[in-house]
């Protein structure tokens, strides 16, 4: 049973974007984007914003909140959290097939997050079988980097990348970000990169790039 928020801009869409929150929040967080995002030239699209389970999140003193995966200490990249990074991947795989379900081919899916959310969009594109019609990761970077070399998707490569990072995130540093964007380079993906002026954030900027980027793809499909 889908646990999470959809909002549909038009009748009958024929793209998907599946977007994933950050730790803490819920698939609410990022309702107000829709109406900032969507051009009036775009297609019909379904925004699906689910929930990350309720877990204990060991940096935040055990505390129990929604989260896609433990953080275990204040260097998120260290001392990873295989098991829930390899959960929540497989639960992104099945909000993708129930899309599918829907009759949207893969190449009209979107896939999005924001901090823990674009980490586990990115730990889902580098593993896919069959492509996508772009990820978008803001403010994030690669969990399991070092083993996901060996795991590469036969489609991964396929999918287009959007990367944007705040130059002052105190919580996700731009060079783990950057750390990341190089790693899935040098892997062969293609990867648009973008910064901005900002903390652990949106900005207005970096909604109207993405936007762009998104124009291009849309009109494409």
């Amino acid at each position: 049973m889908f646990d999470g928020v959809e909002i549909a801009t038009g009748a009958t869409p024929r793209h998907s974007v599946i977007w994933l929150h950050g730790l803490g929040a819920d698939g609410h967080d990022f309702e107000p984007l829709v109406p900032q995002l969507v051009q009036r030239d775009w297609p019909a699209l379904r925004f699906v914003f689910p929930h990350a389970p309720v877990r204990a999140v060991t940096v935040n003193n055990g505390m129990r909140m929604r989260a896609w995966y433990d953080i275990r200490g204040f260097d998120i990249a260290d001392r990873e959290d295989a098991e829930g990074v390899r959960e929540s991947v497989a639960t992104v795989e099945r909000l993708i097939a129930r899309e599918v379900g829907k009759g949207i081919a893969t190449e009209r899916i979107f896939l999005a997050g924001f901090s823990q959310g674009g980490a586990i969009a990115l730990a889902t594109t580098v593993r896919r079988a069959t492509p996508l019609a772009g990820t978008i990761a803001l403010s994030c970077y690669l969990p399991l980097a070092g083993v996901g070399e060996t795991e590469i998707g036969a489609a991964a490569r396929s999918i287009a990348v959007f990367m944007a990072h705040g130059s002052h995130d105190p919580v996700v540093p731009q060079p783990l970000g950057e750390r990341s964007r190089e790693w899935l380079r040098t892997a062969g993906f293609k990867v648009d990169w973008h910064t901005y002026p900002m903390q652990h954030s949106l900005c207005a900027d970096e909604v109207h790039d993405l936007a762009t980027w998104l124009s291009a793809r849309l009109s494409a499909a």
